[in-house]
């Protein structure tokens, strides 16, 4: 399975015949044509007055209309022609009560009826006659207590359409005054804001990941969990991560106060901790909204609450979830984002139930909404990331969960480092539970922006939120920061907190024999492409000046990179390969629209099925795709290093590979699925696609990923059977990261696993 936000990524944009299905119905793109409602029309009354016809996806694109715009909702065709149309919407939705919003849900299934089976139905039914604009001014008038009473009688879709009629002032109202911390610890109580520390290695180095947490304890960050997003999803490699994070908290004797969690796939963590019982402790998964789209993500309703029986410990679930995700994975149906977000947490809630009545009591279950990952196809500027994060916020707190944020950007959106530093300063006043939290704001193995330790420290200063109690007094210990709260005499300094884990080993080495091992290990770190932060700028949250300057020159190149194309010397040195493209009309709708990196062009289609007629016999295909990095299959000889270990290493395994690899411009990972359904619906037995993708250009490495996907010919030749839930992929590949000759028999293991 494609771990988490590689699967998000990846996946992003969905194939644009999924959608614009609904487009063709879509509101009148001219406001006057629109009629004007009655006095205190709700919507459902309000379409059954005007349409002429039977629609049953005008209310689902009403709803959409009501939302402040974002360019996923455009794609899905849901979103308002114009700002009156949109308070038109608004108007109607106020309106509308609660009893109608439930009876109307514009999509029904697995994922929505756990949602509706989990409510309070004696509160549900007191609350079902208040209109949305009745509740609006309830949550936005009441005291906490009074909104927690009513909570578990609110649908996701309620929910939905509340923060939809909300301005951001009145979000930021709303998240400021509702709480959910965490059984027996402050997180997500009012006045603090934690931090998941995110040491994620190009290579699931122990050594690299070791350092980043020293790194963020040394400014004094830390507190909710150390969870590593793993390169490798074998359950070996997975155990290995999972226990260097265990080791650091056992050591500091943390575990009481913070788990740790390496975000594979949740099976995988299930087989990790069935070899090694207590190896794991808090088990992730990302969710989506509808059951077709966990599907993509490799689990349904019944599997995820199976999993939420077993978890009788402290440390429950984690999820992670994201607007847009659901129709950029191909499973939109007509609905808008925000609906879809809401009913994760919907989700989310039903499943935290799950794991209460397992353990018998109260566990450590939280959500991070990764609000910016997944691309300018969602949402392009800063203020509509603000705007989900603010939405987000509520709906995760009215729906009963501590949710953090990851305000975060992909480098193909219109979002600059600076940009981040307004966006968290505009969201911070709703208070969410936590942040990410990496040495600077670019993720090393992940490429994209997010908040480093020293946004931590500036965010604490301005907004004088706390940590949780017992991690500041450990950092007090280690002397970061002093019984004020203020910088300590080691802050900023990773070489005193290894010294404090040496010494809590029982090391009793000179402290020079130790602090020479600790800077040779941070030179090998940053060898490896992994930031250190040490020390501070002119102010104590402000980044080394040397730091700050490489990160926005990393930062820069990435930007340009996603921008370039094959150039003839590329095309000439690889001559030899098949060339096909897909439905991208150029690089900006390429970027832009990211379906149409995902099918084929007519053209190549004709031309892959001559290939194949003289092409002989095989069970296996290269493919190379551009994808957003397209430096990676430029630099030095690392693609030709890759493809000929790879093609040894195939051969070896017994299989066919086809003699001439395929080379795609423009392609993203679906494109290689479209490929295998080409060239494999007539073949025999099980076939393999593995998919050369240059990837994530911000983590400063030209890296390659491998997508694979094995399947018997006749899945094949089902078109959309394969997908992302049943391919592996081999990240980080890169000469100053995953050595293309170690890559090429990682992939063949995880290739055996599939098989």
């Amino acid at each position: 399975m494609i771990p988490r936000r590689f699967l998000l990524k990846a996946g992003s944009g969905a194939l644009l015949s999924m959608t614009t299905g609904y487009s063709a119905a879509a509101l009148d793109r001219r406001s006057a044509q629109q009629a004007p409602a009655n006095a205190y029309e709700s919507l459902p009354a309000y379409l059954q007055r005007t349409l002429k016809t039977p629609d049953p996806m005008a209310y689902a694109r009403w709803l959409g209309a009501a939302n402040e715009f974002k360019e996923g909702d455009e794609i899905v065709g849901v979103a308002a022609p114009d700002e009156a149309t949109r308070q038109l919407a608004r108007e109607l939705l106020e309106n509308t009560t609660l009893a109608e919003i439930d009876a109307n849900a514009p999509h029904r299934d697995g994922v929505f009826a756990v949602i509706d089976g989990t409510l309070d139905a004696t509160v549900r039914s007191s609350i079902h006659s208040m209109t949305l604009g009745a509740l609006k001014q309830f949550v936005l008038a009441k005291h906490e207590a009074e909104i927690h009473a009513i909570r578990q009688g609110l649908s996701s879709d309620v929910i939905a359409s509340l923060v939809r009629l909300m301005s951001n002032d009145e979000l930021v109202a709303v998240g400021a005054k509702i709480f959910n911390p965490l059984p027996g610890s402050s997180i997500g109580a009012k006045g603090y804001m934690g931090a998941r520390v995110q040491p994620n290695s190009p290579t699931d180095h122990p050594d690299d990941i070791r350092w980043q947490v020293f790194n963020a304890f040394a400014y004094g960050v830390g507190d909710v969990l150390l969870g590593t997003n793993n390169v490798s999803s074998e359950p070996s490699s997975v155990a290995a991560v999972q226990a260097t994070l265990k080791e650091i908290l056992d050591v500091f004797q943390l575990s009481d106060h913070m788990p740790h969690c390496v975000l594979a796939h949740i099976d995988v963590q299930a087989e990790v901790e069935q070899v090694s019982p207590g190896l794991t402790e808090l088990w992730f998964q990302s969710i989506a909204g509808n059951d077709e789209a966990n599907e993509t993500f490799g689990i349904s309703v019944p599997t995820m609450r199976a999993y939420a029986a077993e978890r009788t410990g402290r440390y429950g679930l984690y999820f992670e979830t994201g607007q847009g995700a659901d129709f950029t994975n191909g499973h939109g149906y007509g609905v808008d984002m925000v609906t879809y977000e809401s009913r994760k947490y919907g989700f989310a809630r039903a499943l935290t139930k799950d794991v209460t009545e397992a353990r018998q009591g109260d566990a450590w279950v939280h959500l991070n909404d990764v609000a910016g990952f997944i691309g300018p196809e969602v949402f392009r500027t800063r203020e509509q990331l603000v705007r989900c994060c603010l939405e987000d916020i509520v709906m995760g707190k009215l729906h009963g969960l501590c949710i953090g944020l990851d305000i975060c950007a992909t480098l193909h959106m219109s979002v600059s480092l600076d940009d981040l530093d307004w966006c968290i300063d505009q969201v911070m006043p709703a208070n969410p539970a936590y942040l990410m939290a990496l040495p600077t704001k670019i993720d090393p193995m992940l490429g994209y922006l997010t908040t480093g330790y020293l946004d931590h420290v500036r965010v604490r200063e301005k907004f004088g939120y706390r940590v949780n109690e017992p991690m500041w007094k450990f950092f007090q210990s280690l002397d970061v920061v002093d019984g004020d709260g203020r910088p300590g005499p080691n802050f900023g300094d990773p070489v005193a907190v290894y010294l404090a884990f040496c010494r809590a080993k029982g090391d009793v080495r000179a402290e020079t024999a130790l602090r020479e091992e600790a800077e040779q290990k941070l030179a090998e770190v940053r060898s490896r492409g992994v930031f250190i932060s040490q020390g501070h700028g002119e102010q104590t949250f402000d980044l080394e000046p040397a730091l700050d300057q490489e990160i926005r020159a990393i930062t820069e190149q990435a930007r340009a990179c996603i921008w370039e194309q094959f150039d003839t010397d590329f095309l000439a040195k690889w001559s030899t390969s098949i060339l096909v493209t897909t439905e991208s009309v150029g690089r900006e709708d390429y970027i832009l629209h990211p379906g149409s990196g995902e099918s084929l062009s007519t053209e190549s289609v004709t031309r892959l099925r001559e290939w194949d007629k003289d092409a002989g016999s095989y069970n296996a295909v290269i493919v190379i795709s551009d994808g957003l990095n397209v430096r990676a299959l430029k630099q030095e000889d690392q693609l030709s290093t890759l493809v000929s270990a790879l093609r040894k290493e195939i051969a070896d395994s017994g299989m066919r590979v086809a003699a001439q690899n395929i080379l795609v411009e423009s392609g993203r990972v679906r494109a290689g699925y479209r490929i295998g359904e080409e060239l494999f619906k007539s073949k025999q037995g099980p076939c393999t696609i593995f998919h050369i993708v240059g990837e994530r250009p911000g983590t400063g490495h030209n890296t390659l990923s491998v997508y694979l996907s094995r399947a018997n010919a006749r899945t094949w030749a089902t078109p959309g059977d394969v997908d992302h839930n049943i391919s592996r992929v081999v990240s980080g590949i890169a000469r100053t990261a995953l050595q293309p000759e170690r890559a090429a028999s990682d992939i063949m293991e995880a290739h055996r696993s599939l098989a």
